[in-house]
């Protein structure tokens, strides 16, 4: 068939590339194949009675609500619960702090949307998250990167040596201080408050992003920077049910200042209208009724199981080659996966594929394509048995590769 009108698509349609973490998904269902790729949770997590019940309690007692179109700003019910849950992180917030989103995701496009125009410049460390990197580069966002210690997250000195030479085309800081997507890495206290006092000095935005928070496996929490700031007002952070409830339902959260919230709550008009009701309803039921908590407490128990396979798989399995290393992460769903300098995780990948086990190159990471000798590795969707497994084949790539490089 004919690409019709390819012609006039717009400028910003033909930058569009296709996310390879959403094409490597498609590669799940293949039969025989291990995936660590996509950061899917475990389908374990996902109650399906609780849900059946409460879909059929919210139809009962909201379906006149439930079905119709709701406020663009949340359901009243969704809010008050969340509002309710944040006092557990010691966040103070009012309904017009909030707003609910199509999972955190849409909060990053929102926020693009509000704040970026061409040529704007976000600071963000290397790696980030792909899905940021995609919504930003939308409206043709820059990227200044900055390194990422694996002990203690973002280089903040780096980020103020940025700010005071080029604040001006710089329109916010985005950064996902726990259990970081891809690497793992989560930022220390002191970098937490550093980057705060960044925003004072300089009137900038911090755009948190906490889809992991709460799933922390050892050490001690660290304060949210929303925490922290103390609703000084220089923090937005969006939140996601996708790793703690069901990702199926799409549903997640921002909180911050006033005004910011409603100009993403304009822009979200031009979007969607409105997130369903139906599965707020179910979500706000689910929360009031004291099983989110409960649900994180199995999600915990089950990841950190899946995490220790994991770790000791790697540790095993893997040659021990000079530069070749992996993070150890204290929560969240992935390793960082390194292999020296000069190998090419994406060329790797093929061969990977043959031996039938998937992961994530690590120049999706990076919005200069950098990172190429690194890969995402997700433990929390394979079951428990075929980790070990995977890594097996895993271990056999890296060898074989190792083995290619030394011959040449």
């Amino acid at each position: 068939m004919r690409n019709y009108y390819v012609d006039q698509f717009s400028f910003v349609a033909h930058k569009f590339t296709r996310s390879e973490i959403r094409e490597l998904l498609k590669l799940v269902g293949q039969p025989g194949l291990i995936s660590f790729a996509g950061g899917l949770p475990s389908p374990e997590t996902f109650d399906k009675e609780v849900i059946k019940e409460l879909s059929c309690y919210v139809i009962d007692n909201y379906g006149d609500i439930a079905l119709q179109y709701s406020q663009t700003e949340g359901c009243t019910e969704l809010i008050d619960a969340l509002i309710n849950w944040a006092k557990t992180e010691d966040i103070a917030i009012t309904p017009k702090n909030m707003l609910i989103t199509t999972a955190s995701q849409q909060g990053l496009y929102l926020l693009g949307k509000v704040f970026l125009d061409p040529g704007d410049k976000v600071i963000c460390s290397v790696p980030t998250y792909l899905g940021a990197i995609q919504a930003f580069r939308t409206f043709r966002a820059e990227f200044i990167t900055v390194p990422l210690d694996p002990h203690t997250g973002m280089e903040t000195d780096q980020v103020e040596a940025i700010l005071a030479r080029d604040r001006e085309c710089v329109k916010f800081i985005y950064t996902v201080p726990d259990f970081q997507n891809p690497a793992g890495v989560t930022l220390s206290l002191k970098k937490r408050k550093h980057l705060l006092e960044l925003a004072d000095k300089y009137q900038i935005l911090i755009l948190e992003d906490s889809p992991y928070r709460w799933l922390r496996y050892v050490g001690e929490d660290i304060p949210s920077i929303q925490t922290l700031d103390q609703g000084q007002g220089r923090v937005l952070t969006l939140y996601t049910f996708s790793k703690i409830f069901v990702p199926g339902f799409r549903l997640g959260w921002a909180v911050g200042p006033e005004n910011i919230i409603e100009q993403m709550t304009i822009a979200k008009q031009g979007v969607d209208l409105c997130t369903p009701a139906f599965n707020q309803l179910v979500a706000a039921e689910f929360i009031n009724r004291g099983l989110l908590a409960k649900q994180i407490a199995n999600n915990i128990r089950l990841y950190t199981k899946k995490q220790k396979i994991m770790l000791e798989a790697m540790d095993s399995m893997m040659p021990k080659v000079e530069g070749l290393f992996w993070t150890r992460p204290e929560g969240g769903l992935f390793l960082w996966f390194c292999m020296p300098e000069g190998y090419d995780t994406k060329e790797m990948m093929k061969k990977a594929l043959e031996k039938k086990v998937a992961y994530v190159p690590g120049s999706a990471f990076d919005p200069h394509g950098g990172c190429g000798h690194c890969a995402r590795i997700n433990f929390s969707f394979p079951p428990q048995e075929l980790i070990p497994v995977g890594v097996g084949r895993l271990a056999e790539v890296v060898k074989a590769e190792v083995m290619a490089t030394k011959s040449r």
